[in-house]
């Protein structure tokens, strides 16, 4: 190759620009850097969610040609075996054709319409969510209610498991309180719902004679899944929290903030029984934090008062003097049954669908034989 033809090589090469400086940008920039930024974000997001609904509504689809189906002709399960093979063969990139997820979308299409389906809060749940909800819940007012708190409150499959299981739906809002006596009819009943009763630390491993002090500890190494149980907005601030009142000092067990409630929250743990005495110490703790810690827009502290037992008239009877905002609630470490006793689980085992599938099999092959 001459000097000519390395030349024309050379200006061939296309070259970048080195990226400029931050300092010498405009100072506007950082404002578009953010703007392109969300848009970006909120793209993604807006992106996975189509993608999701999409994939809900063809597995409903696919689950009512399978019902169709089957209601027509009678067949059994040998079918959707045959089928999720050759799904499989024809798709080998694609997961979720398994014999068990088609009999999820199988059952997903017995349980909600059409309508139902492509509509928030069931279009927007994922895959896994819809079939915790189809196996552990059989009434579509529970299920709605499960579903509406999983995407307000992020929750992850596992996450809406436990809170099935732990009866979120018939805790929540159940703590005995005086909000709608004390605070404005506009807010009491937010406030009401934030709490439960009881609270459920199956995280927990107290020893057989453990106290106040055992049980806080324990509560903070654990702290990720005691807020997931507290709730929506709450971020922890501190334990046993030095507050100085004109020079006496009190520590209460542990405070947080919610920044949906926009006040403080102080909370008291008893390992014992709940006793009236017990709302004097909280009341003052609660009115020193609105001195010492809240700002200005913050709303007046609410307490929360956690008793291992209470008997809930004589509760009731203690806040009627207090016009603090006070919640009184139990806390336990399990809930022995699952679900409530009038509740049976919506769909067999695998193995007892599969064993009813056969039988129609069985059935129809005598049938026409």
């Amino acid at each position: 190759m001459n000097s000519q033809d390395k030349t024309s090589a050379s200006d061939d090469v296309v070259r970048f620009a080195s990226t400029p400086p931050a300092a010498g940008l405009p100072e506007w920039y950082p404002m578009l850097l953010n703007s392109v930024s969300d848009r970006i974000s909120q793209g993604q997001r807006q992106a996975a969610l189509a993608a999701n609904q999409e994939l809900i509504n063809t597995y409903w689809h696919i689950g009512r040609d399978i019902l169709d189906r089957q209601s027509q002709q009678g067949w059994g399960t040998k079918v959707i075996d045959r089928l999720s093979a050759d799904l499989r063969d024809r798709y080998p990139d694609v997961k979720g054709f398994s014999p068990r997820n088609l009999k999820y979308m199988r059952t997903l299409a017995g349980v909600w319409t059409a309508e139902a389906i492509v509509q928030a809060p069931l279009a927007q749940l994922p895959w896994y969510h819809h079939i915790a909800l189809l196996e552990k819940l059989n009434e579509e007012s529970t299920r709605i209610w499960y579903a509406q708190a999983a995407l307000a409150e992020s929750w992850s499959r596992n996450h809406l498991v436990r809170q099935i299981e732990t009866r979120m739906h018939e805790r929540s809002g159940q703590a005995t309180s005086n909000f709608n006596t004390v605070l404005p009819s506009s807010t009491s009943s937010g406030v009401q719902e934030a709490t439960k009763d009881p609270y459920v630390f199956d995280f927990l491993e107290l020893t057989e004679s453990h106290n106040e002090r055992e049980l806080e500890g324990q509560l903070l190494q654990h702290v990720e899944r005691f807020l997931l149980e507290l709730g929506r907005g709450f971020a922890f601030v501190g334990r046993q929290l030095r507050l100085d009142v004109a020079g006496d000092e009190f520590f209460p067990d542990l405070v947080f903030y919610n920044f949906i409630l926009r006040r403080f929250v102080v909370v008291e743990l008893k390992v014992g029984k709940f006793e009236p005495g017990h709302l004097g110490q909280l009341g003052m703790y609660m009115s020193a934090v609105d001195d010492l810690l809240a700002q200005p827009g913050d709303e007046p502290t609410i307490g929360l008062l956690l008793c291992k037992t209470k008997n809930s008239v004589v509760a009731e009877y203690a806040l009627r003097g207090f016009k603090s905002p006070i919640g009184v609630a139990e806390w336990a470490t399990e809930i022995k049954d699952s679900l409530p006793d009038n509740v049976s689980r919506s769909l067999p085992s695998v193995d007892e669908l599969e064993a009813e599938l056969a039988a129609t099999d069985i059935a129809n092959t005598d049938h026409h034989g």
